[in-house]
Order: C-alpha cells, then sequence, then structure tokens
C-alpha cells in the first residue's frame, strides 16, 4: 500500500472522542471504571446541576490504579460495557497503604469481639 492511500484512509477516519476522568473503581483485571463530571443545564429553571457519567475502561497494562485522572478514548467495544480505553494518565491520585488501614481496622474487630465477650461472661455469671 502506497502512503498516498494510507493518508487518504487516515483522513477518512474520523477523530475520536477524547474524555478525561478520575478512575473510580480498578477492581477487576485490564478494566476500569471512571467516573466524568459534568455541568447540565435544568430545562425549566436554568440551573446548573453537576452530573458524572461511569465509563468502563480498558486498561491493557493495569497502570492506573484509585483516584488517577485519566485520559480516554472512544473504541471498538471490548465488551457489553466496555467501550472506551485509557489513553494516557494525567496525573496520579494519592496512594493509600491499605496494609495499614486492614490491621487498624483488624485490630478494632478484635477489641470489640474481646468486649462483646466480657459482656456476655459477665451476663452469665450475673444470671
Amino acid at each position: 500500500m502506497t502512503t498516498a492511500t494510507t493518508e487518504l484512509q487516515n483522513s477518512k477516519r474520523r477523530l475520536r472522542t477524547r474524555i478525561i476522568g478520575v478512575v473510580a473503581g480498578d477492581k477487576v483485571s485490564k478494566t476500569r471504571k471512571v467516573v466524568v463530571e459534568y455541568l447540565a443545564r435544568h430545562a425549566k429553571y436554568g440551573k446548573y446541576l453537576k452530573r458524572q457519567t461511569v465509563l468502563h475502561v480498558h486498561d491493557e497494562n493495569n497502570e492506573s490504579h484509585l483516584g488517577d485522572h485519566v485520559e480516554v478514548m472512544q473504541c471498538r467495544p471490548y465488551s457489553k460495557t466496555k467501550s472506551h480505553r485509557l489513553v494516557r494518565i494525567v496525573s496520579r491520585g494519592p496512594q493509600i497503604d491499605l496494609s495499614a488501614i486492614s490491621g487498624e481496622a483488624s485490630q478494632m474487630f478484635e477489641k470489640r469481639k474481646a468486649a462483646e465477650a466480657a459482656v456476655a461472661a459477665e451476663a452469665n455469671h450475673a444470671g
């Protein structure tokens, strides 16, 4: 194929929509939930309301994580709900150390469990 033919085909191809949003879910491998917020005007009252769209995005290398600002682009459907793909990561979100949170939560659970057991034991001795 010559370069002239390639250029002609590329010029016919429509530019695809690119959107910037925030990653809201990264639990599934190669798929991200991206929330895109926008303002829409109310038809009757004219007040601007904050609206959001949730897109399922294909992330081939699992590069993005929760809280990242990403640029996504429309593409062919990868699945029933996934028809966008990750173009680039605009900025990284805050990094959260989940091990500290899970450790703290389990300690609180153990303390609560011990307190309930003490109350139950006290009730058994009293009754």
